[in-house]
């Protein structure tokens, strides 16, 4: 199943209407040109019958919590964050770790495929998570985008805990400067693919921020997962 969908700015009028339209950004922020994350799930549970063994799914206590709202911003619920450092210059990450559900992975580029979609890790390579290159690196500024397989026909893959994350973990990006980017998790979350939104998790952040994406949420042996876990996490420190 995918990730959820988007319509290109430039899309014609009449476009499926499950494609969302991304919101606008600027230089250095999400590409307008990217239509989709794929990520391949269920493949594991279709294979076996005999193992009904769903990923675990966040917590309500884990949702993003609000305070107050922020008028410059329309009204809209201002999100409780932990601590912001200061964001480092772009570089590539090369591996991401996340000691509460055991992650120590390589980190693979991801591009947009002949359909403009955004490219997936191998299937052969379970441990193996992707950045999308087209965006923001992880501690530059923006809202930088991991995406990984919860599982594959061999069975769980590099994000299959994702979802019992809890606030306060934290989450390691090992850049190709040399440094590594330290980012606290504010919020996990499962969206319905319905109901999906885009622009609280790909919109523009004046801050380095992070989203950690796989699939999840209720499983359907026909349609596979009909949903996506979604990790919030902001940069609090580097070394």
């Amino acid at each position: 199943m995918p990730l959820p969908h988007y319509r290109p700015p430039d899309a014609p009028d009449g476009a499926r209407d499950d494609v969302r339209r991304p919101p606008s950004h600027r230089a250095g922020r999400m590409a307008a040109g990217l239509i989709a994350v794929t990520v391949v799930t269920g493949a594991w549970l279709l294979r076996d019958g005999t193992q009904e063994r769903e990923p675990p799914l966040p917590a309500a206590a884990e949702a993003v919590s609000t305070a107050g709202r922020n008028p410059a911003g329309g009204g809209r619920p201002e999100a409780v964050l932990p601590p912001r450092a200061a964001p480092l210059p772009a570089a590539a990450p090369e591996r991401i770790r996340i000691p509460a559900i055991g992650v120590d992975a390589s980190v693979t580029r991801l591009g947009l495929d002949a359909a403009g979609r955004l490219e997936t890790p191998p299937e052969t390579d379970r441990a193996l998570a992707g950045w999308y290159a087209g965006g923001p690196a992880p501690g530059a500024p923006g809202g930088a985008v991991l995406a990984g397989h919860v599982d594959t026909r061999e069975g769980p893959a590099v994000f299959y805990r994702l979802g019992s994350l809890h606030k306060g973990d934290r989450i390691e990006v090992d850049r190709a400067d040399g440094r590594t980017a330290v980012f606290t998790v504010y919020g996990n979350e499962v969206h319905d693919k319905r109901d999906f939104p885009t622009d609280r998790v790909y919109g523009a952040t004046r801050d380095a921020e992070l989203r950690v994406i796989t699939c999840g949420g209720a499983f359907d042996k026909v349609a596979g997962y009909r949903g996506n876990v979604v990790v919030y996490a902001r940069l609090t420190g580097s070394a």
